[in-house]
């Protein structure tokens, strides 16, 4: 059977990809065709995303792919981080360069909004956990620095919806990208008017939310003649890239709440599958967030602030001239005394702190520590401290949900981390699967295949990626240092 190529744009924190899909009826083939450096710009006092030139590097990747596949391509679609977005006014036009994430306008911004609206309150008619950056503080500070920005916006896409604004014209929200913003009811899925409207918000620039699977429309005709691709669609994946990454979990355990999951990479996403947001007030206190899945699902899930402590190291060290790769750092790492050093990952001043190591460093030694100095130092106690985060968070999934967690699937690009993997089975004492790294990339490029109706449920992909990919296994050593280390650990103020 010849086989037939669906596209994927995967959009991350650090850098972007254009991925192809082979899909030969049976198991899907991934190429890289294009990858190209993201991170947000430093604009006079602000940090915004460069979307035009992303746009442009999603462009010189369809070109790439459109030259090799041709007419085999199917559709494309894209998944991103979540939470930021881009305003469009009535004629389509930008309203300025969208704000990244770790914008500082945000600093504050929850304790003034739960003044006028309830902690409580807004949990409940949203199911998020409360990070600064989530899109309805963003929207909330940038009414503030610009009062006058909503008068003339008329529609809010998230970053995804952007890009498939800009592939096909559509202005509609994917589920699982706009459950990041904190502006979605978890039980009626859509948009939580009440709340939006208490806060001032105005409703109207809010678009109509779509499933993932949903067909978008062809392809702009300027760009499908010019790329060659006639007839090629556009297809709403799972946009937010860890409702991907979940649905390229390669388990065979699918409506079965005895599995968790870590989407490792900038940020850890740890979780479990669940029918049904979790509103208790347990849910609430542990700071736990519901996020949209595939069919239907939530992802009950906790954002840990994952290997950006490890990424901004490097970028330290980088710029000192000692310069070394992910796996000379980690070789440095497995050589460093064990658990002598643990941080928060979590805390505040990790969030984007000028000088990563001076962080960690100071951190250490306002809660009595050994100051970590060298980069093996500094990169194994980032490493087990995520791990021991871990562990706190398994914990939490299993008092939530009432199961006992067997087995932990780490996917994503840190899943290829074997000394991380290693301390996470220590540490949590669970066996770890690791793997597919492309996790991301599979869950979306499957969901093109079942939208074009090659696939049926949910299993039925991950069956397939169990029959592209072959995972590895990672045991449980001894646990008393680690429970050892859970004691000191939980005493650095875990949040």
């Amino acid at each position: 059977m010849a086989h037939r190529t669906y596209i994927a744009i995967d959009l991350g924190a650090e850098s972007g990809r254009v991925i192809a899909g082979l899909w030969n009826g049976h198991t899907i083939r991934l190429e890289e065709v294009h990858r190209f450096a993201n991170g947000p710009v430093l604009l006079a006092d602000s940090l915004r995303w460069d979307v035009l030139r992303l746009w442009n590097e999603i462009q010189n990747g369809l070109s790439l792919a459109a030259k090799k596949f041709g007419k085999s391509i199917v559709s494309v679609g894209a998944d991103t981080w979540g939470v930021d977005y881009v305003l469009l006014d009535k004629r389509g036009e930008m309203l300025g360069q969208p704000y990244a994430y770790r914008d500082s306008r945000t600093n504050a911004i929850m304790e003034r909004t739960f003044r006028k609206v309830p902690r409580s309150r807004i949990f409940a008619q949203t199911g998020l956990q409360f990070m600064q950056f989530n899109t309805l503080f963003q929207l909330l500070a940038h009414r503030q620095s610009d009062p006058q920005i909503f008068e003339v916006a008329d529609t809010l896409l998230f970053m995804p919806d952007f890009i498939h604004w800009a592939l096909c014209g559509s202005e509609v929200a994917e589920f699982t990208i706009a459950s990041t913003s904190q502006c979605l009811h978890p039980l009626k899925r859509n948009w939580a008017v009440g709340l939006l409207k208490g806060l001032g918000l105005p409703e109207r620039m809010f678009p109509r939310i779509v499933p993932p699977g949903t067909n978008l429309g062809q392809l702009r005709r300027n760009l499908s003649d010019r790329f060659g691709l006639r007839g090629t669609k556009v297809v709403a994946p799972p946009s937010h890239d860890t409702a991907s990454a979940v649905a390229g979990v390669p388990t065979s355990n699918t409506g079965r709440a005895n599995w968790a999951y870590i989407s490792s990479g900038t940020w850890s996403l740890m979780g479990v599958e669940v029918q049904k947001a979790s509103l208790s007030q347990r849910t609430l206190e542990l700071n736990l967030t519901n996020e949209g899945g595939l069919d239907g699902t939530y992802r009950l899930l906790k954002n840990i602030m994952g290997l950006w402590l490890v990424q901004q190291c490097k970028r330290s060290f980088d710029a000192m001239g000692r310069k070394h790769d992910y796996a000379q750092l980690a070789r440095m790492a497995s050589k460093a005394a064990p658990l002598r050093s643990l941080v928060n990952p979590d805390h505040p001043t990790f969030l984007n702190p000028p000088d990563m190591p001076k962080a960690i460093r100071s951190f250490c030694t306002k809660t009595n520590q050994p100051a970590p100095n060298t980069p093996g130092e500094l990169v194994r106690c980032a490493y087990e401290s995520l791990a021991l985060k871990y562990r706190v968070v398994l914990g939490w999934l299993e008092e939530l949900t009432g199961n006992r967690i067997d087995v932990i699937h780490i996917v994503g690009g840190g899943s290829q981390s074997d000394l991380l993997n290693q301390f996470t089975a220590d540490a949590c004492q669970r066996p770890v699967i690791s793997g597919p790294v492309e996790a991301t990339a599979l869950g979306n490029l499957l969901v093109q295949v079942r939208a074009s109706g090659e696939l049926g449920f949910l299993e039925e992909i991950r069956l397939v990626i169990r029959e592209s990919c072959k995972p590895q296994v990672w045991s449980p050593g001894k646990g008393e240092p680690w429970d050892a280390a859970a004691e000191r650990f939980h005493k650095l103020h875990i949040g």
